[in-house]
């Protein structure tokens, strides 16, 4: 386990709960906690860090909201999401650390234009309103995107974040389909990681010091999104999206 100042020891621990807080009630807010992670752990380490954690997370949100999800939309997402997941392992393979922390700013501040002018540009069709061979394009660009920058940066969540808002999927809809999406996206990509060395037997050791954390944040979360009516999580998500970028 690396040695960390109490200073770092309770960044890190703010980032577990904020973990954990985002994947039950919060999407969008999980990019907080790659900002945390990265600002302590060099960029590669927090990224093979963080995954794990996120998969702790991921589990609990399916146990939530394992009857929620929609199935059938995920299962649309899953070629292109691959495809965002190659291109991001090949970039890391070949990226120095300078360059990937520069990048994860890059992603950070697209992914703000894009929700700004979403949110605020000219009205166009939802998502659902698109032709068929239109949605499918669309579905295309948000999978390649969030698998590319799940893959790099752990910060898939933004990005699906407003392709699921596009959906108009409701609360527990959207948290349990983002549950689905993002544990088997996470899980897909720990071989890549662990074949680039950025899960280590000592980022586990500092995982498992981490998880409970995770577990607390997501147990409040849970109360937190049984409270909230659609219009606040909607706000909600959009304002942890434009935070974190």
């Amino acid at each position: 386990m690396p040695e960390l100042s109490a200073l770092s020891w309770a960044v890190l621990g703010l980032g577990a709960l904020i973990v954990g807080l985002s994947k039950a009630a919060l999407p969008g807010g999980g990019t907080l906690a790659v900002a945390l992670f990265a600002s302590v752990l060099p960029a590669k380490s927090s990224t093979g860090t963080l995954l794990v954690l996120l998969i702790v997370g991921d589990l609990f949100a399916i146990w939530a909201y394992r009857r929620q999800a929609d199935f059938a939309l995920l299962r649309r997402l899953i070629p292109t999401v691959l495809v965002g997941i190659l291109l991001g392992t090949v970039f890391l393979a070949v990226a120095g650390d300078a360059v990937v922390r520069r990048v994860i700013a890059v992603i950070l501040l697209v992914l703000i234009t894009v929700t700004l002018w979403r949110r605020y540009g000219p009205r166009r069709p939802d998502v659902d309103s698109v032709p068929g061979p239109g949605r499918r394009r669309v579905a295309a660009v948000y999978g390649t995107l969030g698998g590319f920058t799940t893959m790099v940066a752990n910060a898939g969540g933004p990005v699906m974040s407003m392709y699921f808002l596009a959906r108009r999927l409701g609360v527990l809809a959207f948290l349990g389909t983002s549950a689905w999406f993002f544990f088997a996206v996470n899980v897909v990509k720990v071989p890549f990681s662990v074949g680039l060395g950025l899960i280590s037997w000592e980022s586990l050791l500092l995982n498992a010091a981490l998880a409970p954390l995770v577990v607390l944040g997501a147990l409040a979360g849970r109360r937190l999104a049984t409270r909230m009516n659609q219009q606040l999580f909607e706000k909600l998500v959009i304002g942890l999206t434009l935070v974190s970028a």
